[in-house]
């Protein structure tokens, strides 16, 4: 009984010390002025919040977000994932969300981490583990929560660790990866990056369909046409882009052009007219009504907001 009871004691106290280990590492590297740091390390970067934020659009690349303190929320469609110190958000294809910092304060800030995923090597990785495809070749959602383990935990915690020696990071930083590619393989979402790093998936099909999106936004969308793409009829590309990205391939597009246009306005000075034009809308009416859906404000409104945010984020 007693033998029992010590090992769960003993690998809650190894999380502490690791998740306070990767806290303080994060704190170290980022920077207190800027939430976001890109590091030396490829395609990892870091996150420090010291209060919470209002709901914002962002799109999530194929990545995996671990928390070493504070809590985040992000919304896709109607679906909500919330993902914490004890749990990490995967991502296996690009999608658009609306995002919240849940936790941080000054004393306690939101710190995190996220690394972007390779699709080709963890379709490597698959071969040389000798990893079976997935049983079922069915779309499921391309975001997932999972469970947070201390291996996990060690591995972030290593490749962190690599910024204090830059030169091992071009050595040392692709095995550390893999290691981590290789515990999400065989970890509880593991089915869910199979079925998107194998070829011939219907979620791969998506993923093809959406990389072509991504490039040609501002042309006029022709869903059979993109279905024939991706060798799918245009009943079965709506369904499986659904049940991918909890969105019609219109509404993916939609925010596609939105958050271009905001960009635009935002870092070149374009008004809202030039704006919706260059990203593909023909009625500025319609893009002012679309635009104030998605974020809450007039183009105007919204830009004067977010640059005199910026002013005091920086005064």
């Amino acid at each position: 009984m007693q033998k029992e009871e010590v090992k769960p004691a003993m690998e809650n106290s190894g999380m502490e010390v690791a998740l306070d280990a990767l806290g303080r590492s994060i704190a170290r590297f980022s920077d207190k002025k800027d939430p976001r740091t890109e590091t030396a390390v490829p395609g990892l970067s870091l996150y420090r919040r010291e209060e919470p934020t209002k709901p914002t659009s962002a799109m999530y690349d194929p990545c995996i977000c671990v928390v070493a303190q504070g809590a985040k929320r992000a919304v896709l469609g109607n679906d909500a994932y919330v993902y914490d110190a004890q749990h990490y958000l995967i991502t296996s294809i690009n999608l658009p969300t609306v995002v919240q910092i849940l936790q941080a304060s000054p004393e306690k800030p939101y710190l995190g981490m996220v690394l972007k995923l390779d699709l080709r090597k963890l379709a490597e990785l698959m071969v040389d583990s000798a990893l079976p495809r997935p049983e079922t070749q069915k779309s499921s959602r391309a975001m997932a929560i999972g469970k947070v383990t201390l291996p996990l935990l060690t591995a972030f915690q290593r490749l962190i660790g690599l910024l204090e020696e830059p030169k091992d990071i071009p050595i040392l930083s692709p095995m550390i990866q893999r290691e981590i590619f290789y515990r999400l393989l065989v970890g509880e979402q593991g089915v869910r990056l199979r079925q998107m790093a194998s070829a011939g998936s219907q979620s791969q099909q998506i993923a093809r369909a959406i990389d072509w999106m991504k490039g040609n936004f501002t042309r006029p969308l022709r869903i059979d046409e993109l279905a024939t793409e991706v060798n799918m009829s245009t009943s079965t590309f709506h369904h499986h882009f659904r049940a991918v990205t909890a969105m019609s391939p219109l509404q993916y597009q939609k925010w596609l052009r939105l958050n271009e246009a905001r960009r635009l306005m935002l870092t070149e000075n374009q008004d809202a007219a030039t704006a919706a034009f260059q990203v593909g809308y023909e009625s500025p009416s319609q893009f002012s009504r679309e635009y104030s859906r998605l974020f809450g404000n007039s183009p105007l409104r919204d830009i004067t907001n977010l640059r005199q945010t910026a002013v005091m984020e920086t005064a």
